[in-house]
């Protein structure tokens, strides 16, 4: 397997970029510290129109501050039974201001109108959290969704004790998110052993369903703290197989993401979605990265596994 960067973009007045999925011709990208939901094209990357997720007083400066941010770091295309399209928005829930989401109804139109609904994610989180490790903080980075399962990636930062993804039945899961009903989905947890640079353990960033492939990107800080950020060593992208269940840690086959000169990229990837294939086992990735400094940019990459 491996993973060359093809070009970079810097995204300008789109801060902390955190999570990217494209559908259709479009892409859409949040930001852990920005109210909006921003929208450009998916091959040419020109920005449009940002749809607003809720409204704050506190991002006059371009950035909403990290101890009133609602960290908005997990972001997933979902097709309903009924054929609806829309967007599920979720915060990391590593503190009580994280636990808020959103819905994004997708309508007709292009680009397609969107309908903006709250969530509060509380009783999922709380939930959540006894099912963690002993001494890990529930961090969720990234979710994606098939058409009849909710992967959510739990994140843990200076140890591999903590990566793992949860799994439920997206109807479920939708249903109880949007209070339709009092019944918590049921949820499965799979641990993950990832790759580590210079003894620091990657942990999970981002997460999309292509062709139910689960693809995945991981980056390594040198931190212990889920909300300060540490260090960039480096960052990887992969293949889970998400049918595979196991009550042992599973291994993640990943590449390391290089330059095209072959030397290790040094960006902290934040989330992968696939734009495309180029070929038998050959993938054209988007990515995004946050440099913990309000800077944005999206990666082109060809995975070959």
């Amino acid at each position: 397997m491996r993973a060359t960067i093809q070009r970079e973009v810097s995204l300008p007045k789109l801060p902390s970029a955190s999570g990217i999925e494209v559908v259709g011709d479009l892409a859409y990208i949040i930001g852990d510290d920005a109210p909006f939901l921003y929208c450009l094209s998916a091959r040419d990357l020109v920005a449009g129109n940002p749809v607003q997720l809720f409204e704050t007083a506190h991002f006059s400066s371009g950035r909403i501050p990290k101890d009133l941010k609602p960290d908005l770091e997990c972001l997933t295309a979902v097709t309903l039974a009924d054929g609806q399209r829309g967007l599920l928005v979720m915060g990391s829930g590593a503190t009580a201001a994280r636990e808020v989401g959103f819905w994004v109804a997708l309508g007709a139109g292009t680009p397609p109108a969107a309908t903006v609904y709250p969530l509060s994610l509380t009783p999922l989180y709380q939930a959540l959290k006894p099912l963690l490790p002993t001494g890990i903080t529930l961090n969720l980075e990234a979710a994606a969704a098939t058409a009849d399962t909710l992967f959510l990636m739990q994140r843990s930062v200076g140890t591999d004790a903590g990566n793992l993804v949860f799994r439920c039945p997206l109807g479920a899961a939708l249903d109880f998110v949007q209070h339709r009903t009092a019944q918590l989905p049921t949820i499965g947890v799979q641990r993950y052993t990832l790759p580590n640079i210079n003894g620091k353990p990657a942990g999970l960033s981002g997460a999309s369903v292509h062709n139910n492939l689960l693809f995945v990107s991981a980056s390594v800080e040198d931190t212990t703290d889920p909300v300060a950020d540490g260090e960039v060593l480096g960052s990887f992208v992969g293949i889970i197989d998400a049918k595979q269940h196991s009550r042992k840690t599973l291994d993640v086959r990943m590449a390391r993401l290089v330059q095209p000169n072959g030397q290790p990229y040094l960006g902290k990837v934040e989330s992968i979605t696939v734009r495309g294939e180029l070929g038998r086992g050959c993938y054209e990735l988007l990515l995004v990265t946050d440099d913990d400094q309000g800077g944005s940019t999206a990666v082109e990459v060809t995975l070959a596994t």
